[in-house]
């Protein structure tokens, strides 16, 4: 496999001290995106080995401070990094006006060759294109959640497909994103408006036939996230729980 993975957060809005924010990066042979930035993306993605310079657009799936908030601080790490030329952000509607209103909340006007950015809409439709390189090609959905909220279908030229929910209770749409894919990263924020239960996010995976279930979008867990698990793994064996700093080959 030459697609990888990357778990850069795992935790719900309130997690512990293990966890930080869900946040992926998606890295092809040759290219890599990061998927949310609630948390500190740069440092999660330097903690995993990724070099930032090769960053190349970021991935928003939807306008929650827990998924965008650390967007300036992130932009500014990038540029202190290197990066100069217009940056793409892709998401829908909502969530594009969000970081646009985040990157104006700081003067950045005298920065010399700061990036700008170049956002880039979401299609409403289902499987709507999100980007394509020589590596990677990624699709959306839109999944049931308080705000709009895309999940994500990324398949390797020639290879694997993981898919990620989002935030999102379980969802027909997502059922038919990760449709096959070798790793279904879902959400187990818990049953609520919005959100999945372990045992909600296990039902998707079996229904869309993956290969393999993470749980992420987690809360703090006492007893280590065992409940959690056997819950999911009642309904859908092949189901692991999500840790900052894992990775998944495809």
């Amino acid at each position: 496999p030459v697609g990888t993975l990357h778990l850069l957060g795992t935790g719900a809005a309130l997690s512990d001290s293990a966890r930080t924010t869900t946040m992926l990066a998606l890295e092809g042979r040759a290219s890599l995106y990061l998927v949310d930035c609630g948390g500190d993306a740069a440092q999660r993605a330097l903690a995993s080995g990724l070099d930032l310079t090769r960053v190349e657009g970021l991935i928003v799936t939807h306008e929650h401070a827990d998924h965008v908030g650390g967007f300036p601080l992130l932009m500014e790490r990038l540029w202190l990094a290197g990066q100069t030329e217009p940056f793409p952000v892709y998401g829908n509607a909502s969530a594009l006006k969000q970081v646009e209103r985040l990157d104006a909340a700081f003067d950045t006007s005298n920065w010399p060759d700061y990036p700008s950015l170049d956002l880039r809409e979401v299609g409403a439709e289902e499987r709507a294109l999100v980007l394509q390189d020589d590596d990677l090609t990624v699709y959306a959905s839109h999944g049931t959640h308080a705000v709009p909220c895309i999940g994500l279908r990324v398949e390797r030229r020639g290879g694997g497909v993981v898919a990620y929910s989002g935030d999102t209770a379980p969802s027909a749409a997502i059922v038919r994103l990760a449709e096959s894919a070798d790793v279904l990263v879902h959400e187990a924020t818990g049953d609520g408006p919005g959100h999945s239960s372990a045992a909600g996010a296990a039902r998707v995976a079996r229904e869309a036939g993956v290969g393999r279930l993470v749980l992420v979008h987690l809360g703090p867990q006492p007893d280590g996230g065992e409940a959690l698990l056997a819950e999911a793994r009642a309904v859908f064996p092949a189901t692991e729980l999500g840790y900052d700093g894992a990775r998944y080959e495809f």
